[in-house]
């Protein structure tokens, strides 16, 4: 009796998958969530409480910075009469109250990060913002979500400096030159740069300068864990 004819059984194509970035490192305020407002909004409020000047073009200064350089700015130019570190507990008082009442999700972050979840693909969270902050954040998304989360209370330079991203490759096992990172800053941008990642750069509230490994979107909306592949591929 002649055996009925089975198609033959293939291995899955192995080229996307080797293609893929090792791990997608995500800043953010300004990139998974839209928070510079509400730091600004509360940057306003400090000032009117000491009587001090603020505005818009020197908040934007600010957009992307480690926190406690952020509370040396704003020391000296509104001024205060607050360290540094008591500026940046208020400003997180502030802010923490406001993430707490509503997430102001950036169009397209969350869909991405869960098409990246289905792929296998790891992600870090790496930002300059504080974990008391970065806490109701998460507590918004699926658990899971995040493999590795580096705050700028847990690093000795924040950004620029690539400290925090190299800590998040460390943690997740990869190299830095395997990795995308998204960002909106320059001040960002630069600290993924030197670390040696390639910058989804995803401009917001500033736009950062143009540079060699650096891929510019509009948007985070339609973007899937392919796309960040191709881009990695193209800015390699």
């Amino acid at each position: 009796m002649t055996e009925p004819m089975t198609e033959p059984m293939t291995e899955p194509m192995t080229e996307p998958r080797a293609r893929r970035p090792a791990a997608v490192l995500w800043d953010m305020d300004g990139t998974l969530v839209d928070t510079e407002p509400y730091w600004m909004a509360t940057e306003h409020a400090l000032a009117a409480e000491f009587g001090g000047t603020w505005d818009e073009e020197r908040a934007l200064q600010l957009v992307g910075s480690d926190l406690l350089d952020s509370g040396r700015f704003i020391q000296q130019h509104m001024p205060l009469p607050l360290t540094p570190e008591e500026i940046v507990e208020r400003l997180l008082d502030g802010v923490v109250a406001q993430v707490e009442r509503a997430v102001p999700w950036r169009p397209g972050a969350r869909e991405l990060l869960a098409d990246l979840g289905a792929a296998g693909v790891p992600c870090a969270l790496v930002t300059m913002s504080y974990e008391r902050f970065v806490a109701p954040v998460l507590a918004a998304l699926p658990a899971g979500s995040f493999q590795a989360v580096v705050t700028g209370d847990a690093v000795e330079r924040g950004k620029p400096d690539p400290e925090a991203y190299l800590v998040a490759c460390r943690r997740l096992g990869v190299e830095p030159a395997d990795c995308v990172a998204i960002e909106d800053s320059e001040t960002g941008a630069r600290s993924a740069e030197a670390a040696g990642c390639t910058v989804l750069v995803v401009p917001h509230h500033v736009t950062p300068a143009p540079a060699p490994a650096r891929v510019f979107r509009d948007s985070l909306a339609a973007l899937t864990a392919a796309d960040l592949a191709s881009l990695a591929a193209a800015a390699a």
